[in-house]
Protein backbone atom coordinates (compact mmCIF):
# COMPACT_ATOMS: atom_id res chain seq x y z
CA UNK A 1 0.00 0.00 0.00
CA UNK A 2 1.24 3.48 -0.80
CA UNK A 3 1.68 5.56 2.32
CA UNK A 4 0.87 9.23 2.74
CA UNK A 5 4.00 11.37 2.61
CA UNK A 6 4.50 15.11 2.28
CA UNK A 7 6.48 14.86 -0.95
CA UNK A 8 6.08 16.15 -4.45
CA UNK A 9 6.66 12.87 -6.28
CA UNK A 10 2.95 12.48 -7.00
CA UNK A 11 3.24 15.31 -9.54
CA UNK A 12 6.68 14.34 -10.78
CA UNK A 13 5.86 12.80 -14.15
CA UNK A 14 5.29 15.36 -16.86
CA UNK A 15 1.69 15.66 -17.96
CA UNK A 16 0.21 13.77 -15.01
CA UNK A 17 -2.52 15.44 -13.05
CA UNK A 18 -2.75 15.71 -9.28
CA UNK A 19 -6.20 14.56 -8.18
CA UNK A 20 -7.66 14.42 -4.69
CA UNK A 21 -10.86 12.61 -3.79
CA UNK A 22 -12.30 13.75 -0.46
CA UNK A 23 -15.00 11.61 1.14
CA UNK A 24 -16.63 12.55 4.41
CA UNK A 25 -16.83 9.79 7.00
CA UNK A 26 -20.39 8.51 7.58
CA UNK A 27 -21.53 12.05 6.77
CA UNK A 28 -25.22 12.13 7.68
CA UNK A 29 -24.75 10.05 10.82
CA UNK A 30 -21.67 12.05 11.81
CA UNK A 31 -23.59 15.33 11.55
CA UNK A 32 -26.27 13.85 13.82
CA UNK A 33 -23.67 12.71 16.33
CA UNK A 34 -21.94 16.08 16.20
CA UNK A 35 -25.16 17.98 16.86
CA UNK A 36 -26.50 15.61 19.52
CA UNK A 37 -23.85 14.62 22.10
CA UNK A 38 -26.08 11.80 23.37
CA UNK A 39 -25.57 9.97 20.08
CA UNK A 40 -21.78 10.03 20.12
CA UNK A 41 -20.14 6.64 20.28
CA UNK A 42 -23.46 4.87 19.72
CA UNK A 43 -24.83 2.99 16.70
CA UNK A 44 -26.91 5.49 14.74
CA UNK A 45 -28.95 5.12 11.57
CA UNK A 46 -30.46 8.00 9.63
CA UNK A 47 -33.83 6.94 8.23
CA UNK A 48 -37.23 5.62 9.18
CA UNK A 49 -37.46 2.99 11.92
CA UNK A 50 -40.84 1.58 10.90
CA UNK A 51 -41.59 -1.46 8.80
CA UNK A 52 -41.44 0.62 5.61
CA UNK A 53 -38.24 2.41 6.59
CA UNK A 54 -34.87 2.22 4.89
CA UNK A 55 -31.46 3.18 6.30
CA UNK A 56 -30.17 6.28 4.51
CA UNK A 57 -26.86 6.33 6.40
CA UNK A 58 -25.20 4.51 9.28
CA UNK A 59 -22.54 5.49 11.79
CA UNK A 60 -19.36 3.46 12.03
CA UNK A 61 -20.59 2.06 15.33
CA UNK A 62 -23.63 0.69 13.46
CA UNK A 63 -21.57 -0.56 10.52
CA UNK A 64 -19.67 -2.90 12.85
CA UNK A 65 -22.91 -4.86 13.12
CA UNK A 66 -23.38 -5.01 9.36
CA UNK A 67 -25.82 -2.09 9.08
CA UNK A 68 -25.54 -0.42 5.66
CA UNK A 69 -27.29 2.28 3.65
CA UNK A 70 -30.36 1.19 1.64
CA UNK A 71 -30.89 -1.68 4.09
CA UNK A 72 -34.48 -2.17 5.31
CA UNK A 73 -34.78 -0.76 8.80
CA UNK A 74 -36.21 -3.99 10.20
CA UNK A 75 -33.11 -5.85 8.98
CA UNK A 76 -30.84 -3.21 10.48
CA UNK A 77 -32.62 -3.43 13.84
CA UNK A 78 -32.31 -7.20 13.81
CA UNK A 79 -28.56 -6.94 13.21
CA UNK A 80 -28.13 -4.24 15.85
CA UNK A 81 -30.87 -4.27 18.52
CA UNK A 82 -29.46 -1.11 20.14
CA UNK A 83 -29.54 0.84 16.87
CA UNK A 84 -30.82 4.41 17.30
CA UNK A 85 -32.86 5.79 14.39
CA UNK A 86 -33.01 9.52 13.68
CA UNK A 87 -34.93 11.28 10.94
CA UNK A 88 -32.86 12.98 8.27
CA UNK A 89 -32.18 16.73 8.49
CA UNK A 90 -31.14 17.69 4.99
CA UNK A 91 -30.81 21.37 5.84
CA UNK A 92 -28.08 20.52 8.36
CA UNK A 93 -26.29 18.28 5.87
CA UNK A 94 -26.48 20.91 3.15
CA UNK A 95 -25.04 23.59 5.43
CA UNK A 96 -22.12 21.36 6.40
CA UNK A 97 -21.61 20.55 2.72
CA UNK A 98 -21.46 24.25 1.86
CA UNK A 99 -18.79 24.81 4.51
CA UNK A 100 -16.74 21.94 3.11
CA UNK A 101 -17.14 23.21 -0.43
CA UNK A 102 -15.72 26.59 0.57
CA UNK A 103 -12.67 24.83 1.99
CA UNK A 104 -12.14 23.03 -1.31
CA UNK A 105 -12.45 26.24 -3.31
CA UNK A 106 -9.88 27.92 -1.07
CA UNK A 107 -7.34 25.57 -2.66
CA UNK A 108 -8.60 25.11 -6.23
CA UNK A 109 -11.40 26.24 -8.54
CA UNK A 110 -11.43 22.76 -10.08
CA UNK A 111 -13.94 21.01 -7.81
CA UNK A 112 -16.29 18.32 -9.09
CA UNK A 113 -18.86 17.50 -6.40
CA UNK A 114 -20.12 13.93 -6.40
CA UNK A 115 -22.70 14.37 -3.67
CA UNK A 116 -23.12 16.40 -0.50
CA UNK A 117 -20.27 14.49 1.13
CA UNK A 118 -17.63 13.85 -1.53
CA UNK A 119 -15.83 15.56 -4.38
CA UNK A 120 -12.90 15.36 -6.78
CA UNK A 121 -10.34 18.18 -6.77
CA UNK A 122 -7.72 18.83 -9.42
CA UNK A 123 -4.81 20.54 -7.67
CA UNK A 124 -2.28 20.28 -10.51
CA UNK A 125 -2.09 24.05 -10.10
CA UNK A 126 -3.35 25.04 -6.65
CA UNK A 127 -4.33 28.53 -5.60
CA UNK A 128 -1.91 28.75 -2.68
CA UNK A 129 1.11 27.49 -4.60
CA UNK A 130 1.67 24.58 -2.23
CA UNK A 131 2.57 22.19 -5.03
CA UNK A 132 2.18 18.92 -3.12
CA UNK A 133 -1.20 17.21 -3.56
CA UNK A 134 -0.56 15.14 -0.44
CA UNK A 135 0.07 18.25 1.64
CA UNK A 136 -3.04 19.93 0.24
CA UNK A 137 -5.15 16.88 1.09
CA UNK A 138 -3.84 16.92 4.67
CA UNK A 139 -4.54 20.65 5.02
CA UNK A 140 -8.07 20.18 3.70
CA UNK A 141 -8.76 17.39 6.19
CA UNK A 142 -7.42 19.56 9.02
CA UNK A 143 -9.55 22.53 7.95
CA UNK A 144 -12.68 20.39 7.71
CA UNK A 145 -12.13 19.07 11.23
CA UNK A 146 -11.47 22.55 12.62
CA UNK A 147 -14.42 24.27 10.92
CA UNK A 148 -17.10 21.56 10.94
CA UNK A 149 -15.99 19.17 13.72
CA UNK A 150 -16.33 16.35 11.18
CA UNK A 151 -13.72 13.98 9.76
CA UNK A 152 -12.89 13.26 6.14
CA UNK A 153 -10.81 10.68 4.34
CA UNK A 154 -8.80 11.48 1.22
CA UNK A 155 -7.25 9.68 -1.70
CA UNK A 156 -4.45 11.25 -3.74
CA UNK A 157 -3.39 10.02 -7.15
CA UNK A 158 -2.92 10.90 -10.79
CA UNK A 159 -6.45 10.04 -11.96
CA UNK A 160 -9.99 9.99 -10.62
CA UNK A 161 -10.46 6.23 -10.47
CA UNK A 162 -7.35 5.68 -8.35
CA UNK A 163 -8.02 8.71 -6.11
CA UNK A 164 -11.53 7.45 -5.34
CA UNK A 165 -10.30 3.96 -4.49
CA UNK A 166 -7.52 5.44 -2.35
CA UNK A 167 -9.93 7.57 -0.30
CA UNK A 168 -11.64 4.38 0.91
CA UNK A 169 -8.41 2.59 1.73
CA UNK A 170 -7.76 4.01 5.19
CA UNK A 171 -11.23 5.04 6.31
CA UNK A 172 -12.27 6.56 8.59
CA UNK A 173 -10.21 9.73 9.02
CA UNK A 174 -7.33 8.53 6.85
CA UNK A 175 -5.38 9.30 3.71
CA UNK A 176 -3.82 7.12 1.03
CA UNK A 177 -1.53 8.13 -1.84
CA UNK A 178 -1.10 6.14 -5.06
CA UNK A 179 1.86 7.56 -6.96
CA UNK A 180 2.67 7.40 -10.68
CA UNK A 181 3.78 3.92 -11.61
CA UNK A 182 1.94 2.32 -8.69
CA UNK A 183 -1.60 2.30 -10.07
CA UNK A 184 -1.70 -1.04 -11.92
CA UNK A 185 0.02 -2.92 -9.09
CA UNK A 186 -2.26 -1.33 -6.50
CA UNK A 187 -5.41 -2.27 -8.41
CA UNK A 188 -4.12 -5.81 -9.06
CA UNK A 189 -4.35 -6.69 -5.38
CA UNK A 190 -7.84 -5.34 -4.82
CA UNK A 191 -10.95 -7.51 -4.62
CA UNK A 192 -13.26 -6.69 -7.55
CA UNK A 193 -15.93 -5.53 -5.09
CA UNK A 194 -13.79 -2.43 -4.49
CA UNK A 195 -14.26 -1.31 -8.10
CA UNK A 196 -16.89 1.40 -8.32
CA UNK A 197 -20.06 0.00 -9.88
CA UNK A 198 -19.35 -3.63 -8.96
CA UNK A 199 -22.15 -4.60 -6.60
CA UNK A 200 -22.97 -7.93 -4.95
CA UNK A 201 -24.54 -9.46 -8.05
CA UNK A 202 -21.68 -8.41 -10.33
CA UNK A 203 -19.19 -9.72 -7.80
CA UNK A 204 -21.02 -13.03 -7.70
CA UNK A 205 -20.99 -13.27 -11.50
CA UNK A 206 -17.30 -12.44 -11.63
CA UNK A 207 -16.48 -15.14 -9.11
CA UNK A 208 -18.29 -17.68 -11.27
CA UNK A 209 -16.03 -16.55 -14.12
CA UNK A 210 -12.90 -16.92 -11.99
CA UNK A 211 -12.47 -13.17 -11.42
CA UNK A 212 -11.87 -12.21 -7.80
CA UNK A 213 -9.13 -9.57 -7.94
CA UNK A 214 -7.97 -6.75 -10.14
CA UNK A 215 -5.24 -9.04 -11.44
CA UNK A 216 -7.83 -11.62 -12.48
CA UNK A 217 -9.78 -8.91 -14.25
CA UNK A 218 -6.70 -7.60 -16.06
CA UNK A 219 -6.03 -11.11 -17.35
CA UNK A 220 -9.30 -11.10 -19.33
CA UNK A 221 -9.31 -9.59 -22.80
CA UNK A 222 -11.83 -6.98 -23.90
CA UNK A 223 -13.85 -9.43 -26.02
CA UNK A 224 -14.36 -11.72 -23.03
CA UNK A 225 -15.45 -8.81 -20.86
CA UNK A 226 -17.83 -7.43 -23.48
CA UNK A 227 -19.46 -10.80 -23.99
CA UNK A 228 -20.13 -11.07 -20.26
CA UNK A 229 -20.61 -7.48 -19.10
CA UNK A 230 -21.76 -5.53 -22.15
CA UNK A 231 -21.17 -1.78 -22.00
CA UNK A 232 -19.68 -2.16 -18.51
CA UNK A 233 -16.71 -3.99 -20.05
CA UNK A 234 -14.77 -0.97 -21.32
CA UNK A 235 -14.75 0.59 -17.86
CA UNK A 236 -13.64 -2.69 -16.26
CA UNK A 237 -10.86 -3.17 -18.81
CA UNK A 238 -9.38 0.29 -18.14
CA UNK A 239 -9.92 0.20 -14.39
CA UNK A 240 -8.09 -3.12 -14.05
CA UNK A 241 -5.04 -1.36 -15.51
CA UNK A 242 -5.38 1.76 -13.34
CA UNK A 243 -6.37 3.87 -16.35
CA UNK A 244 -8.83 6.76 -16.19
CA UNK A 245 -8.63 9.71 -18.58
CA UNK A 246 -11.66 11.60 -17.28
CA UNK A 247 -10.90 15.21 -16.30
CA UNK A 248 -12.19 16.85 -13.15
CA UNK A 249 -15.08 18.92 -14.46
CA UNK A 250 -15.95 21.91 -12.36
CA UNK A 251 -18.25 23.33 -15.03
CA UNK A 252 -19.94 22.05 -18.12
CA UNK A 253 -23.00 22.71 -20.24
CA UNK A 254 -25.71 20.55 -18.77
CA UNK A 255 -28.26 18.57 -20.71
CA UNK A 256 -29.72 17.18 -17.50
CA UNK A 257 -29.43 17.39 -13.74
CA UNK A 258 -29.91 14.31 -11.67
CA UNK A 259 -28.57 11.66 -9.41
CA UNK A 260 -28.43 7.93 -8.94
CA UNK A 261 -27.64 5.60 -6.09
CA UNK A 262 -26.14 2.11 -6.14
CA UNK A 263 -27.29 0.02 -3.20
CA UNK A 264 -25.20 -2.22 -0.97
CA UNK A 265 -28.12 -4.67 -1.04
CA UNK A 266 -30.65 -5.23 -3.80
CA UNK A 267 -34.09 -3.74 -3.16
CA UNK A 268 -37.34 -5.38 -4.21
CA UNK A 269 -40.23 -4.38 -1.95
CA UNK A 270 -42.46 -1.49 -2.93
CA UNK A 271 -42.15 0.05 0.53
CA UNK A 272 -38.36 0.09 0.41
CA UNK A 273 -38.39 1.45 -3.15
CA UNK A 274 -40.72 4.30 -2.15
CA UNK A 275 -38.60 5.22 0.86
CA UNK A 276 -35.43 5.14 -1.24
CA UNK A 277 -37.11 7.33 -3.85
CA UNK A 278 -37.84 9.96 -1.18
CA UNK A 279 -34.15 10.09 -0.23
CA UNK A 280 -33.18 10.35 -3.90
CA UNK A 281 -35.64 13.21 -4.43
CA UNK A 282 -34.01 15.12 -1.57
CA UNK A 283 -30.49 14.68 -2.96
CA UNK A 284 -31.39 15.43 -6.53
CA UNK A 285 -33.51 18.48 -5.79
CA UNK A 286 -30.60 19.96 -3.84
CA UNK A 287 -28.48 19.68 -7.00
CA UNK A 288 -31.25 21.17 -9.12
CA UNK A 289 -31.52 24.14 -6.77
CA UNK A 290 -27.76 24.70 -6.71
CA UNK A 291 -27.52 24.55 -10.49
CA UNK A 292 -30.55 26.86 -10.87
CA UNK A 293 -31.82 24.46 -13.52
CA UNK A 294 -35.32 24.52 -14.98
CA UNK A 295 -36.60 21.60 -17.00
CA UNK A 296 -39.72 19.98 -18.37
CA UNK A 297 -38.90 16.26 -18.22
CA UNK A 298 -38.44 13.98 -15.20
CA UNK A 299 -36.90 10.55 -15.76
CA UNK A 300 -36.80 7.65 -13.33
CA UNK A 301 -34.09 5.06 -13.94
CA UNK A 302 -33.64 1.70 -12.27
CA UNK A 303 -30.99 -0.94 -12.90
CA UNK A 304 -32.01 -4.51 -12.20
CA UNK A 305 -29.82 -7.20 -10.68
CA UNK A 306 -29.07 -8.51 -14.19
CA UNK A 307 -27.67 -5.03 -15.11
CA UNK A 308 -30.54 -4.24 -17.49
CA UNK A 309 -31.89 -0.71 -17.22
CA UNK A 310 -35.47 0.52 -17.22
CA UNK A 311 -36.45 4.19 -17.55
CA UNK A 312 -39.77 5.98 -17.24
CA UNK A 313 -40.21 9.65 -18.18
CA UNK A 314 -42.86 12.33 -18.04
CA UNK A 315 -42.76 15.77 -19.66
CA UNK A 316 -44.78 18.84 -18.77
CA UNK A 317 -45.77 21.88 -20.80
CA UNK A 318 -44.43 24.29 -18.16
CA UNK A 319 -41.11 24.48 -16.35
CA UNK A 320 -40.80 22.28 -13.27
CA UNK A 321 -39.63 24.79 -10.71
CA UNK A 322 -40.78 23.44 -7.34
CA UNK A 323 -39.62 20.48 -5.29
CA UNK A 324 -43.21 19.41 -4.68
CA UNK A 325 -43.94 19.14 -8.39
CA UNK A 326 -40.69 17.29 -9.06
CA UNK A 327 -41.47 14.90 -6.20
CA UNK A 328 -45.06 14.33 -7.32
CA UNK A 329 -43.97 13.38 -10.85
CA UNK A 330 -41.17 11.15 -9.54
CA UNK A 331 -43.56 9.26 -7.26
CA UNK A 332 -46.05 8.81 -10.08
CA UNK A 333 -43.34 7.35 -12.32
CA UNK A 334 -42.40 4.80 -9.68
CA UNK A 335 -45.99 3.81 -9.02
CA UNK A 336 -46.56 3.27 -12.73
CA UNK A 337 -43.55 0.94 -12.84
CA UNK A 338 -44.55 -1.17 -9.84
CA UNK A 339 -44.44 -4.07 -9.36
CA UNK A 340 -40.95 -4.48 -10.75
CA UNK A 341 -40.04 -7.80 -12.41
CA UNK A 342 -36.95 -8.30 -10.24
CA UNK A 343 -34.93 -6.54 -7.50
CA UNK A 344 -32.91 -3.47 -8.40
CA UNK A 345 -29.35 -2.44 -7.57
CA UNK A 346 -29.60 1.22 -8.61
CA UNK A 347 -32.18 4.01 -8.71
CA UNK A 348 -31.81 7.44 -10.30
CA UNK A 349 -33.76 10.57 -11.12
CA UNK A 350 -33.00 13.29 -13.67
CA UNK A 351 -34.49 16.58 -14.75
CA UNK A 352 -33.91 17.25 -18.45
CA UNK A 353 -35.26 19.25 -21.38
CA UNK A 354 -33.61 22.19 -19.65
CA UNK A 355 -34.07 25.89 -20.23
CA UNK A 356 -31.13 26.68 -22.50
CA UNK A 357 -31.71 30.39 -22.02
CA UNK A 358 -30.24 30.15 -18.53
CA UNK A 359 -26.53 30.17 -17.87
CA UNK A 360 -25.94 26.46 -18.39
CA UNK A 361 -22.47 26.41 -16.89
CA UNK A 362 -23.04 24.78 -13.54
CA UNK A 363 -21.49 22.31 -11.19
CA UNK A 364 -20.38 19.10 -12.82
CA UNK A 365 -22.48 15.98 -12.55
CA UNK A 366 -21.96 13.72 -9.62
CA UNK A 367 -21.17 10.07 -9.84
CA UNK A 368 -20.64 7.44 -7.23
CA UNK A 369 -22.86 6.33 -4.42
CA UNK A 370 -25.19 9.14 -5.26
CA UNK A 371 -23.98 10.68 -8.49
CA UNK A 372 -25.21 13.53 -10.55
CA UNK A 373 -25.71 12.66 -14.18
Amino acid sequence: MAEAEDKDEEDGAAGLRKIIHVDMDAFFASVEQRDNPELRGKPVAVGGSGGRGVVAAASYEARKFGVRSAMPSVTAKRLCPDLIFVRHRFDAYKEASRQIRRIFEHHTPHVEPLSLDEAFLDVTEDRLGIGSATRIAELIRQEIRAKTKLTASAGVSYNKFLAKIASDQNKPDGICVIRPGQGADFVAGLPVRRFHGVGPKAEEKMKRLGIETGADLAAKDIDFLRSNFGSFADYLYRAARGIDLRPVRAHRVRKSVGGERTFSEDISSGAALRDTLENTIEYVWDSIERSKARGRTVTLKVKFTDFQNMTRSKSTSDWIESKSEFAEISRALLEEALPLPMPIRLMGLTLSNLDQGEDAKTEAPKDGQLSLL
